[in-house]
């Protein structure tokens, strides 16, 4: 016996069922469930030993798992008129959480215990995010999902050109990596987006900063704001949000060239944020959040998609026809129009050796600075945000200075 249950490996096995047991039964105690931390403990440490005896075992304790799980809805049903359907399914997870680490499957049991406790804790922010929710973004989640699972497996992994310009899968990738990362923080801003404009402009600019600084411009319009501090603060914020994802992209496609863009990028970012917070005591944020729509729709994926195959195309093809000013060019371009596409595009084309990861680095920059002075435009529609135009222009210029300067410097190490 001692050979087929090792010492140190049954009490590894022990210790960490029970751990996986208290730690959901301690949820479901503090929640005043029928079943509470020594009956889920309980389940746990019965899958593990079930397992240990014969896999039939294992099958009979989840069978018993089911009967009890019967009963106290029964019971529930008949005392208290509710039942305890969610309290079931934990307990019959627990058991088979139980199995995997009979198995060895440590961290798979671990990590969903952990999942499922949060799925249990947050009960009442899940049942507000529920309700909450609006038809687009529910549109918008089943959309991503056909677009990674669905369309991703079907497309041609080759280059269906002759100048190998454009593979399907490796775009479409692409596609949905922006996609996921725009919807990711458009969820963030639909949570926390109403704690005020300042943590909208940060989240929006996460998004989509183009849009989002158009919107600050139109709400502090409407508002009928006096101070222009208000809108520098808002779209400094976006636009130092907006560089650091555009990090983020490069960091995901091209990891070489992170070692040549994240200080300059890093640095542009923090000067914004800096003469945003110089500037956030004369502006107290406005209450109010902004009203950005979702980023995952077919019209807008569409658009994504087009705009990143066409500034890959010219990227690759300004690249051989005139070198690296070609594709700096296209990068600036680029930037004035989606910077997440350009810098993602820089960094496909530098994974597939097209670019060197320096190059690819130097795009991103020039992308992000051209979305911030793209910026500037969308803020002159009223007499504040002209004021506010002249104050985000002299803060710009002392980003591009900082960016270009260390950008030289990485590139010559």
């Amino acid at each position: 016996m001692a050979a087929t249950f090792p010492p140190v490996e049954a009490a590894t096995k022990i210790a960490v069922s029970l751990a996986v047991g208290l730690l959901v039964g301690l949820e479901r105690e503090w929640a005043h469930k029928e079943l509470g931390v020594r009956t889920f403990a309980l389940a746990s440490l019965l899958g593990m030993l079930a397992w240990l005896v014969s896999p039939a075992a294992a099958l009979v304790a989840l069978a018993g798992a089911v009967v009890l799980a019967a009963f106290v809805n029964a019971h529930s049903f008949l005392v208290h008129r509710t039942l305890e359907i969610t309290t079931s399914v934990a307990l019959l997870v627990t058991v088979v959480l139980g199995v995997l680490i009979g198995q060895t499957h440590y961290f798979t049991a671990v990590a969903s215990a952990l999942v499922m406790t949060g799925l249990l804790a947050w009960k009442t922010e899940l049942a507000h995010l529920a309700g909450d929710l609006r038809k687009e973004e529910i549109r918008g989640a089943v959309l991503l999902g056909l677009l990674a699972f669905v369309i991703y497996p079907l497309l041609p992994n080759r280059y269906i050109d002759r100048w190998h310009l454009l593979n399907p899968r490796e775009a479409w990738l692409v596609v949905v990596v922006l996609a996921g990362i725009g919807f990711l923080n458009y969820a963030l801003l639909r949570v926390w987006g109403a704690r005020g404009l300042y943590s909208s402009a940060v989240l929006g600019g996460l998004v989509n900063s183009t849009a989002t600084v158009a919107q600050i411009s139109r709400t502090v319009s409407n508002l009928d704001a006096s101070e222009a501090d208000l809108i520098v603060v808002s779209v400094l914020l976006a636009t130092g949000a907006m560089m650091a994802r555009n990090l983020v992209i490069l960091a995901i496609f091209a990891p070489p060239a992170l070692r040549y863009a994240f200080g300059p990028v890093l640095a542009m970012a923090a000067v914004c944020f800096f003469f945003a917070w110089r500037r956030r005591r004369r502006a107290p944020a406005l209450a109010t959040g902004l009203p950005l729509g979702s980023p995952v729709s077919l019209p807008r994926v569409g658009a994504l998609a087009a705009i990143f195959v066409i500034i890959e195309i010219v990227a690759a093809l300004a690249e051989r026809r005139f070198g690296s000013h070609g594709l700096l060019a296209v990068g600036f371009l680029g930037g004035l129009v989606s910077s997440a596409s350009t810098t993602a595009a820089a960094a496909v084309l530098s994974g597939k050796n097209q670019l060197t990861a320096q190059l690819a680095a130097s795009a991103a920059v020039i992308a992000s600075v051209a979305s911030a002075l793209a910026h500037i435009p969308l803020m002159r529609g009223h007499e504040t945000g002209r004021r506010a135009a002249k104050i985000v222009v002299r803060v710009i210029a002392v980003t591009i200075v900082v960016g270009f300067g260390l950008l030289v410097l990485s590139v010559r190490r």
